[in-house]
């Protein structure tokens, strides 16, 4: 009976919850910063009604985006289950490479930050946001966090042991310690592998198709097509093999507003999300309207819907609607997912032409071949989502 008993404990002990394994609260229960944050990441405790945690809306099976609602979440509903948030939830993986947010003295162009108009400055400012967010999280604030983590004996002692004996002395000290550790989780191997297939090629282990090498060409040349202009393809070290695919920096490509995700949140009529320009660093500045961060392509293909707003729901949508800038055929000229023609930007100042408009019209062959692509790019965890994507049917090739 005592080995039984021995056994079971261990089994709880070990019981994954999205890939990470619970620890029964006590004494060193948390070894590091690192298995101290991913708790607090899937700790539905940190919200106002216990009901959602930050792995809710970024969920680690399935790419650190939500699929809480059918088909994929365009915006994500909050703790108190009837708010709905205006933008899709973005990818925490790879986020950690993106830089704190600032203007380059050179350019004087915005780049790096949190969120996707940066207004969370690095990680751990980002890992605050959504307690604090009413429609998210709903915590009312530092102290009712505070108070949550003291409830529990394993976090006290960790967040002692790791970060000093005044971690919790303070709601603001106890605030800190929490966004902390969960940056630091944030920052693992398992929320940034680079294990793709993308780079197993880069390090010789496989080979790409001939379809996936013409994506690949496409993508990295600069004359062929524009993808490269602001998905970066070295990292901040020049090397391939660090790439995340943005340059983190914000764009204004002419996305429409989605009006089906406003019906849900009930936003009043005529709002315009802004974007960059809400950024309180940024200050309202007009020339920033209606730009956005680029997104990471690391696990891009899994990770729909598309865009800030999670307006496309297919990944080749995405690369029509780029391609409508340089076609000059009607066929292009058609959302595939609406049968209409696309439609207009909801800012439509400050629209990147040059960027946007640098290449020529692609045919079905090479916006196939660049989607072929874009699925190397795909964590080998969830690789067997793209089997399940596949098994969709197809959409129609257009003239």
């Amino acid at each position: 009976m005592r080995k039984l008993k021995i056994l079971s404990v261990a089994l709880l002990l070990s019981l994954p919850v999205g890939g990470v394994a619970l620890r029964m609260a006590g004494a060193n229960a948390y070894p590091t910063p690192e298995s101290l944050g991913a708790a607090l990441f899937h700790d539905k405790n940190l919200s106002f009604n216990r009901t959602q945690a930050c792995s809710t809306c970024h969920m680690p099976d399935m790419g650190f985006t939500d699929h809480n609602e059918p088909g994929g979440a365009a915006v994500s509903r909050g703790d108190d289950s009837k708010s709905f948030g205006d933008r899709n939830a973005p990818s925490v993986a790879y986020a950690a490479f993106s830089p704190a947010f600032h203007k380059d003295k050179a350019t004087g162009v915005w780049q790096g930050g949190q969120f996707w108009d940066g207004r969370a400055g690095k990680l751990e400012d980002q890992a605050g946001g959504p307690p604090l967010n009413p429609i998210e999280m709903g915590m009312p604030d530092k102290k009712t966090v505070a108070a949550r983590i003291q409830e529990n004996s394993g976090y006290v002692d960790a967040f002692q042991r790791l970060y000093g004996k005044d971690a919790l002395s303070t709601d603001d000290k106890a605030f800190a310690s929490v966004t902390s550790a969960i940056a630091a989780f944030e920052r693992t191997k398992e929320v940034s592998p680079f294990d793709s297939r993308y780079d197993r090629y880069l390090r010789g282990e496989e080979k790409f198709t001939e379809q996936e090498e013409l994506g690949r060409t496409l993508f990295f040349s600069t004359q062929f097509a524009n993808c490269s202009l602001c998905h970066d393809i070295k990292g901040a070290d020049g090397r391939y093999e660090s790439s995340t695919f943005s340059s983190h920096k914000y764009f204004n490509i002419g996305v429409p507003a989605n009006e089906t995700a406003r019906a849900k949140n009930g936003v009043k009529p005529g709002y315009v999300d802004i974007g960059l320009a809400a950024n309180p660093e940024v200050a309202g500045d007009p020339a920033e309207k209606g730009k956005f961060k680029v997104p990471t392509l690391r696990n891009i293909a899994v990770t729909g819907p598309y865009m800030h707003n999670g307006v496309f729901k297919d990944l080749r949508t995405v690369i029509l609607f780029y391609n409508k800038y340089n076609s000059k055929k009607k066929s292009r000229q058609i959302n595939p997912e609406t049968g209409q023609r696309w439609a207009a930007p909801e800012i439509a100042d400050n629209l990147a032409t040059k960027e946007l408009e640098t290449g020529p019209g692609l045919d079905d062959k090479r916006i196939d071949a660049l989607v072929a692509f874009l699925k190397t790019l795909t964590d080998k965890r969830y690789e067997p989502l793209l089997k399940t994507s596949e098994a969709q049917p197809a959409k129609p090739a257009q003239p």
